[in-house]
């Protein structure tokens, strides 16, 4: 099969290897579109194996069922099925108090990775752990593809209760952050405000339900900000980039007892300087977030799959595994605001 393989940095590149063999109680799903996800291009453009190459990243998988174990009854030939990347136990506390994405046992590699390839193996574990959806037939893979993306992007604004009337600040005018967007106005959020340096990313989320945009290189974003929500600042504050000082300015756009969310990674080892008096005295929230429980992400799935959310509008490039390379640099440059590839293709 083809498959894109990672030897380093910035060392993508697409051979034929063998297909996986079907394991034992699992089954090989043909890949028919898997997203570029920017956490992917963070991995392929950095040293992100320590040196343990090739490896196939990939996690926005959503396909085909190719080949099934004859220990296997719940799937067959011909389903077509999304792979949630998580794997959680469900037993641990974590998992019991509704936080499976905080799982102290969270299987790695059962369905994480690989993706970037025609063929992926579904092990038993996988099977038994969950996070398998199927596709209905009216219902297109690249649409079915972008639950992943968009599940942390719901469990965000899920846990931050975005909602009805909220001023919504987002950093970063990424793919994530026009997804931020758009979620929030189905939520109900009355103004959403987007922050960013590149004026054409600026541009194409005026199309994701972004009320006023800002460009921080050329106007003060805190100010303005403040001048459109009456001095008062924002109910809800994203930072979707991984800047450490996107983090540190954005609770000042915040109302008095608002809330500020740092949803982008920042560069390891890197610490964000706060101003913890201006914290304190205007009793600001400050979360973290990551990832998706298992409920959240069915339910972003059901959502992207649905009539209510416009994928057609995300999916700006199509492309041909043999052009990953390319993928990335649309993606990189803010041309692209979702890429995904077609692994069985040309």
């Amino acid at each position: 099969m083809k498959a894109a393989l990672m030897y380093g940095p910035n060392d993508i590149r697409v051979e034929e290897i063998d297909k996986p063999a079907c394991p034992k109680g699992g089954f090989i799903l043909k890949v028919m579109t898997v997203g570029l996800c920017g956490s992917d291009i963070r991995n392929l453009t950095c040293d992100s194996r320590k040196g343990n190459y090739p490896f196939i990243y990939g996690h926005e998988i959503v396909g085909v069922v190719d080949e099934v174990d004859s220990e296997v009854s719940k799937y067959k030939v011909g389903d077509r099925l999304y792979l949630f990347p998580g794997s959680y136990c469900m037993e641990c506390d974590n998992c019991i108090s509704g936080h499976s994405e905080n799982c102290s046992n969270v299987e790695e590699g059962v369905a994480g990775t690989g993706g970037f390839a025609q063929y992926v193996a579904v092990s038993a574990r996988k099977i038994e752990l969950g996070g398998i959806y199927e596709i209905p037939e009216d219902v297109s893979f690249e649409a079915a593809s972008l639950g992943e993306p968009l599940s942390s992007v719901y469990a965000c604004e899920d846990n931050a209760k975005i909602g009805y009337n909220d001023v919504v600040v987002i950093i970063g005018a990424g793919p994530i952050g026009c997804f931020m967007s758009q979620l929030a106005k189905i939520r109900g959020a009355k103004t959403v405000i987007m922050v960013e340096i590149n004026d054409s990313r600026l541009e194409m989320a005026k199309g994701f339900g972004v009320d006023y945009t800002i460009n921080s290189l050329k106007e003060d974003p805190v100010a303005r900000i403040k001048e459109l929500t009456d001095g008062v600042g924002a109910d809800k504050v994203i930072s979707a980039n991984p800047s450490n000082a996107a983090q540190a300015q954005s609770i000042f756009m915040a109302k008095a007892g608002g809330m500020v969310v740092f949803f982008g990674g920042v560069p390891k080892g890197s610490l964000t300087e706060l101003d913890t008096n201006y914290i304190h005295y205007n009793n600001l929230w400050i979360k973290g977030h990551f990832g998706a429980s298992y409920m959240q992400s069915k339910q972003a799935y059901q959502l992207a799959i649905s009539k209510d959310f416009p994928s057609e509008k995300f999916i700006t490039h199509r492309l041909p595994l043999d052009k990953i390379n390319e993928g990335i640099q649309l993606t990189k440059t803010g041309e692209a605001i979702k890429v995904v590839l077609l692994p069985n293709e040309e």
